[in-house]
């Protein structure tokens, strides 16, 4: 593939970074397909790639006197925390705190970014993760994307490593680095604490764009240590606990977003099983948590599904941990 003229800067330093195979595959899909709104994905319908899935559906909620509602729903965002006991967690990672953020869509309404500062700005915590989906629509421009980031990025602690999801573009990489997010694209970092190690590894997006590669991402793994996976969708769950990862984070299922009562979602749009669509899951001896997210997509209203920050606790198993 040919780069245009804009992407040639880009496309070389993305090169050097991740390889020139996986920089001409993402650029050129982001191309091709970015209004595709049946096939191209894991899953044969994309609502988030048609404007008129979202006029239709804010249509009728207005109609029906909802859609005010549905807004304020989407701003009260819950706090969600876990205890994760890892069998390989060193003792010295016991009790680390990880921040998880997911599906920000931070350029989809103006309230969104004061809404998560307001409820992340007191929380305690050793590192943050963000898992993908930080752009409203899923073509066209990033700076509203990235001047939303621009107004987060202060209010969380440094470490901030992250993923891109299906929303998102590598043309955001250059600026999210530069705010000192470190992004993680089928890339590991591994955190030292008195000697020991803890893997952090992180896949690009493998719903969409199916850019993933757990082999290249894993490759850290033969190092003793645990080991925590970082991908915006859970569709890749059963290669991630082949792959040897103690723990699996993720979002991209909004946990639904518009839910029946009870909190049965109406659509997840991922092919998953109900189980990994929210929340706390296991597979094998993985450990797993599907974020709802912190934003919205399509239409930026919640129903029986409210939107979430979590803090995830991480634990050695008792005889580690004396």
């Amino acid at each position: 593939m040919n780069a245009p003229a804009d992407d040639a800067a880009l496309l070389a330093e993305l090169n050097a970074r991740l390889g020139p195979l996986h920089a001409r595959q993402r650029l050129g899909i982001e191309t091709e397909k970015n209004q595709q709104l049946v096939g191209g994905g894991r899953n044969l319908l994309h609502l988030e790639h048609s404007s008129l899935a979202a006029s239709a559906i804010r249509g009728v909620l207005r109609l029906t006197g909802l859609y005010g509602r549905g807004r304020r729903n989407a701003l009260a965002l819950a706090l969600h925390e876990n205890e994760f006991v890892l069998p390989r967690l060193p003792a010295a990672f016991d009790g680390l705190c990880l921040l998880h953020l997911s599906d920000l869509h931070l350029d989809m309404n103006e309230d969104t970014v004061p809404a998560i500062i307001e409820r992340v700005r007191d929380l305690d915590y050793d590192l943050c993760v963000l898992t993908g989906d930080y752009r409203a629509r899923t073509h066209g421009e990033v700076a509203g994307a990235i001047a939303g980031m621009e107004r987060l990025r202060p209010h969380l602690r440094d470490p901030v490593y992250a993923v891109l999801g299906n929303h998102d573009s590598v043309r955001m990489i250059p600026a999210f680095e530069g705010m000192g997010i470190r992004m993680l694209l089928n890339e590991a970092v591994t955190l030292e604490r008195e000697g020991a190690k803890l893997h952090l590894a992180g896949v690009d997006d493998a719903h969409f764009f199916r850019v993933d590669n757990l082999e290249k991402a894993a490759q850290a793994l033969s190092e003793p240590g645990a080991a925590v996976l970082l991908s915006h969708t859970p569709e890749i769950y059963r290669q991630a606990a082949h792959a040897g990862f103690d723990l699996f984070l993720c979002g991209h299922t909004h946990g639904g977003q518009i839910c029946l009562p009870g909190g049965m979602p109406v659509i997840l749009e991922a092919s998953i099983p109900r189980r990994l669509g929210r929340g706390v899951w296991q597979h094998g001896t993985m450990a797993g948590y599907t974020s709802r997210g912190a934003g919205t997509s399509v239409v930026d209203v919640r129903f029986n599904c409210a939107g979430e920050v979590a803090l995830h606790r991480l634990r050695a198993s008792p005889s580690v941990a004396t």
